[in-house]
């Protein structure tokens, strides 16, 4: 008997059918053997449209982070009626089954409203219900902070919900059914001939996701990683009834070890992300202290940075740029304004919301020199220009204009020959 995560997305609950279907196939684990723990995503579209009323309601005066708890109480119901449904399916099956809230498990967490993490997991009353032989539904992306509000991880974290759950009850693994049948080697919507994996490194998925892969959330493969939770992506819109054999092998395995095959392949995959937008602080003092004085003020306020850039110094002024989320733009313009500018003495601030990035990820491009460069001949080949770059040992990232993102995305896949199956 092993214990079981299984995840399941928007999409994989997005109707009764689809639910009924998601009971039947978890009925089947459970009739083989073994306990199971399942955590599903909101309806597809159900946050959108509970937020989109929220949007509506909410005063132009109110701040953006004034009404966030309210958000986060309002977006979690979301789970909470998905996880109910999925329990009633499950019992329609014959299966004893109950479905919790986060705070009832309880899955503690800090009360960074609407980007949550979280730091603790009590699992006594699960294994108590395991034990008894009862199928546990635990809503997904949301928890509850020290002072008992309810709490959500951001977008795409009930990924982040399973896997920690899978790290604190030392499950024997995490299946993330989403409606994909695994990790390829780009997006198949933009390059028909990426291929799906079999297997890919941690490094490398932890690589992706950060890069725009919309696969799983950053914050699932870092908890993956540092838990050591064995992690499979597969599809919820196979045949419920698909052998168990067969479907535990299926989709794509996130491992630990590097295969020794693994070192064939220079690049595994290209990432890209179209949600970028650029900053730019144009004449400020080159002087210690600058980069400090302009990001402390945007993290303060919660917003990440990405890809960071200063140029060299001409007559003791240099330009800095940076980029952030396309959604986080506008806030992180004005805070600069109004807060940075006045005291920096830079000559102005500039944004550009029509950019991307596009990544090569690969562990084989520790081992190999000149991927970086034949990354950038491509590029330049095919007339697009590089505005920023960014690199660590298994990747390298380019922003360039948003108009060429696909172009240089089908390029680069044939170039690292991407395209071709593993030799």
């Amino acid at each position: 008997m092993a214990l079981i995560v299984h995840k399941y997305g928007g999409t994989s609950m997005g109707s009764t059918e689809r639910i009924r279907n998601v009971a039947k196939r978890v009925a089947k684990w459970a009739r083989a053997g073994h306990q199971m723990v399942v955590v599903p995503s909101a309806m597809s579209g159900e946050t959108n449209r509970l937020l989109g009323l929220a949007k509506e309601l909410a005063s132009q005066q109110t701040g953006s982070r004034g009404h966030d708890r309210e958000l986060d109480m309002l977006a979690s119901t979301g789970e909470q009626a998905s996880s109910a449904l999925l329990a009633i399916a499950l019992q329609a099956e014959g299966m004893e089954a109950v479905s919790y809230a986060g705070w009832q498990v309880s899955v503690r967490t800090d009360s960074a409203y609407t980007k949550a993490r979280i730091e603790s997991i009590d699992d006594e009353r699960v294994r108590a219900d395991l034990d008894a032989g009862r199928v546990v539904v635990i809503t997904g992306f949301q928890g509850v902070d020290d002072a008992g509000n309810i709490t959500t991880l951001g977008r795409g974290g009930s990924d982040t919900s399973a896997v920690a759950i899978a790290a604190a009850m030392k499950a024997h693994e995490c299946l993330i059914y989403t409606d994909v049948d695994g990790v390829y080697t780009t997006d198949p919507r933009v390059e028909p001939d990426a291929r799906r994996l079999k297997t890919v490194s941690f490094e490398e998925m932890l690589e992706m996701a950060s890069l725009g892969s919309k696969v799983l959330q950053i914050r699932s493969v870092e908890f993956a990683g540092k838990y050591k939770v064995p992690l499979r992506v597969l599809s919820s819109f196979t045949p419920w009834d698909i052998d168990i054999v067969e479907e535990a092998k299926s989709g794509t395995l996130i491992t630990f070890e590097e295969d020794e095959k693994m070192e064939q392949a220079v690049v595994s995959g290209i990432a890209f992300n179209r949600d970028e937008a650029k900053i730019s602080v144009l004449g400020v003092p080159d002087k210690p202290g600058i980069a400090y004085h302009i990001l402390g003020a945007v993290a303060d306020a919660n917003i990440e940075v990405d890809v960071i850039i200063q140029n060299l110094s001409k007559d003791g002024k240099t330009d800095f740029s940076f980029t952030v989320h396309r959604s986080e733009f506008a806030k992180a313009m004005d805070l600069l304004k109004a807060k940075v500018l006045p005291t920096l003495g830079a000559a102005e601030i500039v944004g550009d919301t029509k950019i991307c990035k596009v990544s090569i990820v690969g562990i084989g491009m520790r081992s190999h020199v000149g991927v970086a460069s034949k990354m950038f001949r491509v590029l330049s080949e095919e007339g697009i220009n590089i505005q920023m770059i960014s690199t660590s040992e298994i990747k390298t990232s380019v922003v360039i204009d948003e108009k060429y993102m696909e172009l240089a995305v089908r390029a680069l896949h044939k170039a690292f020959d991407l395209d071709q199956p593993p030799a």
